[in-house]
This record gives C-alpha cells, structure tokens and sequence, in this order.
C-alpha cells in the first residue's frame, strides 16, 4: 500500500498509520485517529519513527505520540523498531519523576506500535545550545545537569539504565525545566526486551565500556552525562574524529582536552567535576547521580559567591534607565537578563565583522562604537542603541563592523534563547526592532547591522 501524510479528511475515507505515515483510519468527525488518540498534525521525525502531536479525549490533554517504523524493508531495523518499541512500553507509569517525561501509554493497532508521552509546548532539546555562539550561562548548565544527574539516580535506583543520554535527548522546556526523554534502549533490571546486540547508543556520548560492549552500570549514564556537560559548557564534544574507528578509540584510551582550554573562564571546581564524570574506569568517576548532583550544587554555590560584581538586581536597575528597555515590563527584564550576557570591550576592539554569521544581537550599556560598512564609517552609536537585530533573522549576514570607540560594555542577548521566553518577552522585542528600523529607513546612517 502506498503511504500517505494525510492529517485531516472532509471525505468519507478513514486514515491508518503505516511505517510512520498517516493512511486511512479517522473517527465520525473526520479526524485521523490511532487508538483513541486524535492526530493533531506531525511534529518531529527520527529513525525510528515519526512523532505527532495528539490529543487525549479522554483525559482532555495533548499528547505526542510516537510511532515506530516497524515495518520496513530492513529486517534488521524492523527488529531494533520493534524491540525499542517493547522496551519504551514497559516505562509506562514506571518512572515518575519530574524531570523525566513520563510515558503514559504504548499500544499496538493493525499492527503499529506507538508510545503515548506528555507533550510540552515550546519545549526543545539542548542540541540547540551546543554551539559556542550559543552557550547558555554556566549556571544554567550547572543547574540543569544538576536536575538530568538526580533524575538519572531516581531511575537507577528502579533498575533502568537509559545508555543514550545525549543533547537530543534532555528537553528544556520554556520555564527552563528540563525532561530526559526516549527510553527506546534503556537497560531494565531483570528484562531480556532491552537487550538489543552491539553497540546501541550515540558514539559521541558513549562510556569506554559501552563502546566495549562491556555489561554497563548505573555509571555508564554518569559518564554520558558528564559528555554532555562539557558540550554545553564548551561548544565541542569530549571527543572528535573523521571515522568511527579513531572515535571510539579515543574515548578508549585518551583523556579530554581541558574545558579551561576551551573556555578559560570556567572555575577549576567545575572542570574538576565534569573531569571525574569523564574517568575511563567506571569506579573512578561518581558512585551514583546523587554525588553528581552534591557536587554540583558546591559548584553552584561558588558560581553564586564569585559572580558578577553586578548582581542581578544591579543589571535590572542599568537596564531599565536604558531607552531600548523602556516599553519592557519588569518580568520581561528579567527575562532578558537570563537569556544574556555582559561583557565589555576595549577601544578599538571590533565587535561584530561584516559578512558574519550568528544569532546574537547587541545592546549598548555604557560607552559607544562606530559602525563600518566597507570599512567606512557610517554611523556612531552609544549606550541604549541596539545592532545586530538581523541576527534574529536565521540565516542573516551582518551588514556592517561595529568597533569599540571608546571603552565599552554589552549586553549579547541569544535569540535562540529568547524563543524560550515568554510571549509577551518576545512580541516586545518585535516591537522595538520593527521601531528601529523604521527609524533606520528614515536615517540611512542607521543600516543595520
């Protein structure tokens, strides 16, 4: 039978699922349905199966629903399908923790299989901070793998080994919670559905013994965690190679490079915690995730001590004298802040280089900068403009240099953390780009950049 992504039907025809694809099975109204769950429309894919976004009648909740790509022509991938499948069903109602997402349901029909999990809206997973221009604060990292290592223990301590924690697989959702999704090969004590052959997991994020095939414990997720933080803290993963071979090698038998490295401003207690998540033998890196997490909250507490010289409240006061933050609301400020960082440039140091790529805009707290375009002056700016709004256009190339003119402090505001805020946050920033370029169109000296 052909296969087809039909979401919604005004005839009389019925739609079913077949190998992750919507073809012929609705209820009364018209709506595509699998089981007693209604078909909203798709919302991711993977390898394994399709997601969709679903809604409960019963419980008069939306869900996701995923539905796994058991028949395909490659046995072997049907049977990996399949027993996924198997071992995702066996989480339902099994691991209740706040920083899980919980599974609610799994079920077959004409031969399908799907999982039914909580569906948070908004929510994305943590491989969009993974890139050096778009870190999230150190605290913010600290504090959400604090979260992923208490969860992992809960888990643990039922006797279920998650063996693929990776960025793709941690969701952050919009208040800057965090959930460890797809169990799809997760180890269960005293279960032979979970034992998939080989090597089953993400390379990248693998313990030595994992990538041994060796029988794995509780600290083989400590160790992936811990690959997961450097990432976050660093941009770069442990571990990198031009074939699979030299990377599993390397995660065999060679140490990773420093974080300080890579990022000279991180403190040597949190180098030293992510360095023990990272130890090659199992018993030298944490005993459990509740270690992890104490820690962490050390690192936490030093974080705290040794901060800004301007705390938070102090930011919020400068901020608010500014004329880019004077329709913000007190809240949106706020939001701001997290989604932010301050640094400060010297005269004559250049900001951003025309031609450039990234998704961070700029606003001036203090001092002032000149705007090159072809190495021409066109403009000057000082505290309270703003530049590089184009950025909050993916895939915009800066249109200009900025250069220091004088001693000067930025704020860097993230515009894919800013899609983490709050509606309200971002129409705001809508309307104070789309006034600036309007004023920008009426002063051509004010292109932007």
């Amino acid at each position: 039978m052909k296969a087809t992504t039909l979401l919604h039907s005004s005839d009389d025809k019925t739609y079913r699922i077949t190998s992750g694809k919507l073809v012929s099975k609705t209820n009364d109204h018209g709506l595509v349905k699998i089981g007693k769950y209604l078909i909203i429309n798709q919302v991711g894919r993977g390898s394994t199966g399709v997601v969709y976004l679903s809604h409960d009648p019963y419980y008069l909740r939306d869900v996701a629903i995923k539905v796994y790509n058991i028949e395909v022509s490659d046995d072997d991938k049907a049977r990996l399908a399949r027993k996924m499948f198997l071992s995702e069903a066996q989480m339902v109602g099994k691991l209740q923790h706040p920083n899980i997402l919980p599974i609610y349901d799994a079920g077959e029909e004409d031969q399908r299989c799907y999982v039914v999990t909580e569906h948070i809206h908004g929510a994305r997973t943590l491989a969009a901070y993974c890139k050096p221009e778009n870190l999230l604060p150190v605290e913010d990292v600290v504090e959400i793998i604090y979260k992923c290592a208490r969860a992992l223990h809960y888990s643990h301590s039922r006797g279920v080994i998650h063996r693929d924690i990776k960025p793709s697989n941690l969701m952050l959702t919009q208040d800057n919670d965090v959930r460890i999704i797809d169990f799809g090969i997760a180890l269960v004590a005293d279960s032979d559905v979970s034992i998939i052959d080989g090597i089953a997991g993400s390379p990248s994020y693998m313990s030595p013994e994992q990538v041994q095939s060796e029988e794995l414990t509780n600290r083989s997720d400590i160790y992936s965690l811990g690959a997961v933080m450097y990432e976050l803290l660093t941009g770069h993963r442990p571990f990198r190679a031009n074939n699979l071979n030299k990377l599993l090698h390397q995660i065999v038998f060679t140490p990773p490079k420093s974080i300080r490295e890579l990022r000279p401003e991180i403190p040597d207690l949190l180098e030293g915690v992510v360095a023990k998540a990272l130890q090659k033998e199992p018993d030298a890196r944490y005993l459990n995730g509740l270690e992890f997490a104490a820690d962490l909250t050390r690192v936490h507490h030093h974080l705290r001590e040794v901060s800004n010289a301007i705390d938070r409240q102090e930011q919020f006061s400068i901020l608010r004298k500014l004329k880019f933050f004077h329709d913000f609301s007190h809240n949106e400020i706020m939001e701001i802040l997290r989604a932010s960082q301050w640094q400060n440039y010297d005269s004559g140091e250049e900001i951003v280089r025309e031609g450039e790529m990234d998704d961070r805009f700029f606003v001036i707290v203090s001092g002032s900068a000149i705007v090159l375009k072809h190495g021409i002056k066109i403009a000057k700016i000082q505290d309270g403009d703003c530049f590089g709004e184009a950025s909050y256009v993916r895939g915009a190339k800066r249109q200009a240099t900025i250069q220091a003119l004088t001693n000067l402090t930025v704020i860097k505001v993230s515009s894919t953390l800013i899609e983490q805020a709050s509606a309200a946050c971002q129409l705001r920033f809508n309307k104070v780009f789309l006034k600036n370029l309007i004023n920008r169109l009426q002063n051509p000296l004010g292109d932007e950049v």
